[in-house]
């Protein structure tokens, strides 16, 4: 994701003083002032609008891997457990060897 940057922090908006004209603030540079605010605010609505599409994409692509993985069925080899290892061991010993070794 590239970083853009912007033209004004807060701090600037809010410590900005404007000098004053013959009748009040001279309106071409409260102007070109706001113009460079509503230019900052485009540009950080596209990149808002930006991470809202994709965060939207990456949650449908989250729900279809829970999907798709809650379809997986358990395979019996998956519940195995270690008693379970240790009977099968046992029952081929003893097909193998015979009872022999169990007397």
């Amino acid at each position: 994701m590239s970083e853009k940057r912007f033209n004004l922090t807060a701090k600037e908006i809010l410590e900005k003083d404007f000098k004053q004209g013959f009748r009040g603030y001279d309106q071409d540079e409260v102007d070109k002032y706001l113009d460079l605010i509503i230019k900052d605010y485009e540009q950080f609505q596209k990149e808002y609008d930006r991470l809202l599409q994709e965060n939207n994409r990456l949650k449908r692509e989250s729900q279809n891997v829970s999907e798709q993985t809650r379809r997986v069925p358990v395979t019996p080899q998956a519940s195995t457990t270690n008693s379970d290892i240790l009977q099968r061991l046992s029952n081929l010993e003893k097909h193998v060897f015979g009872n022999k070794l169990f007397d």
